[in-house]
């Protein structure tokens, strides 16, 4: 056998491999996540146990349905932290991914990029920045926010009303969240983000300090 048609039929072997892979980790995702009980430690469990990759893909499967019951069986099962968006290694104003899925029905994948500012301790940060990056954002602009910890409820507010000071070099510029058509994005917004396992998270969405009825997931990058 000519040895590039061999290497062609082994990456042809591989590639069917992964797909099947993904498949069955999609299937696992939505069988636990549409159970008629949804217990927090278990789906915690489920996260942990996925290879990076594949926690990424078990996120980017949760429709609308399952992020609402998600993001109610996590209420008060364990408080989210600022360290966990950012861990105290990172330095400052470096970006951490997170890779998102909302439950709106079209352009739903999308990241949020955190970083921690200079002049807050690693440790314990009073707050963090970020925005959205995803493929609308030449129109809506790129939705800054400033992360603080709701430390009685045990959960992160991502709050739009606030802009960030300063920002890594090669983020885009910030921009108001009250003009354009950023306002019906993001303007007056404040996200409630709950935790569910180490590297994800639960967040759902309020204008005016009234749920907006939408829902998103993020997968921090190992």
């Amino acid at each position: 056998m000519d040895e590039r048609v061999g290497e062609g039929m082994e990456e042809q072997m591989e590639e069917q491999m992964e797909a099947g892979d993904r498949a069955e980790v999609l299937r696992e995702t939505r069988a636990r996540l549409r159970a008629r009980d949804l217990e927090p430690e278990e789906i915690a469990r489920f996260f942990d146990g996925l290879a990076s990759a594949d926690r990424v893909t078990a996120v980017r499967a949760l429709g609308a349905r399952d992020q609402r019951r998600l993001y109610e069986a996590v209420q008060g099962f364990e408080p989210v932290r600022l360290v966990e968006l950012v861990s105290p290694g990172t330095a400052d104003l470096a970006t951490v991914r997170h890779y998102g899925k909302n439950s709106l029905p079209l352009f739903s994948s999308f990241e949020k990029r955190f970083c921690r500012p200079p002049g807050q301790e690693p440790d314990a940060p009073a707050l963090l920045i970020g925005f959205n990056y995803q493929i609308l954002a030449p129109l809506t602009g790129p939705g800054y926010f400033v992360a603080l910890e709701d430390t009685e409820r045990g959960e992160v507010l991502i709050d739009y009303r606030r802009l960030p000071d300063r920002i890594p070099v090669d983020w885009p510029a910030v921009q108001s969240n009250e003009r354009g058509i950023s306002r019906f994005v993001y303007g007056f917004m404040v996200d409630t983000l709950r935790r569910v396992s180490e590297h994800v998270t639960i967040g759902s969405a309020a204008r005016h300090g009234k749920d907006t009825g939408n829902w998103f997931v993020l997968c921090r990058q190992p």
